[in-house]
């Protein structure tokens, strides 16, 4: 994977310039990710991030209108991001039973560093969307950012996998419901599992989280 030449679409709604088209660009999501991920998205700002990576605010305003949008870019180029590695995962798995199984653990296990992007570190940016990503949709403008299609990656991610569910079983009447229920409740856990661990059952050595919804989600649709 590391030898392929991929590109990661974002909506071109989310940014002024797109920060895949220069070597500041790079680097303002690179150092957003690492100082988001370091200091907090409260407490994160651009002339934080300027400071870190050498270069004016002014400049990144020319990327970025706010540090609103530049959350919203990072988490959309994450589900952008997963739907790839779920296509290349399962693109030659014929069984809508082993496709399924398959897309859940991607869904739910730890994240590694894909060297396909030099620039992203994907698991400083998975615990961004495990802390920080709520916030990107519990606004008083979810609804106007909805219509533009901010959050489109994450609903495509949703719909694809809840599409391999509905192949499975035609007739189970909640597919978008169970698979964003997994996405958002395997984060929960490897937060609770680092954060307040008697509210789950991660064991140390064990794939407890990805084994849970697993079962879940075949339980649910058989």
């Amino acid at each position: 994977m590391k030898n392929l030449q991929i590109h990661i679409k974002v909506s071109p709604e989310l940014y002024l310039k797109n920060p895949d088209s220069s070597e500041l660009g790079h680097r303002i999501i690179a150092g957003s990710i690492e100082l988001i991920n370091e200091l907090g998205f409260e407490v994160f700002t651009f002339k934080k991030l300027g400071d870190k990576i050498g270069s004016p605010e002014s400049s990144i305003y020319r990327y970025f209108e706010s540090k609103h949008t530049l959350l919203i870019y990072l988490t959309s180029w994450f589900w952008s991001w997963v739907e790839y590695q779920l296509v290349f995962a399962t693109a030659n798995i014929n069984s809508p039973i082993d496709k399924l199984e398959k897309t859940i653990k991607i869904l739910t296990q730890p994240v590694e560093v894909d060297k396909s992007f030099s620039y992203i570190n994907e698991v400083l940016l998975h615990k961004i969307i495990i802390t920080e990503s709520v916030k990107v949709y519990h606004t008083k403008d979810v609804d106007d950012e909805n219509e533009k299609g901010y959050f489109s990656s994450y609903k495509q991610v949703v719909q694809r996998v809840s599409d391999m569910v509905l192949e499975i079983n035609p007739t189970f009447k909640f597919p978008q419901m169970l698979i964003s229920t997994v996405i958002e409740g395997a984060n929960h856990q490897r937060y609770f599992a680092q954060h307040l661990p008697a509210l789950t059952n991660v064991e140390k050595g064990k794939d407890n989280i990805i084994k849970f919804y697993t079962d879940l989600v075949f339980k649910a649709i058989k």
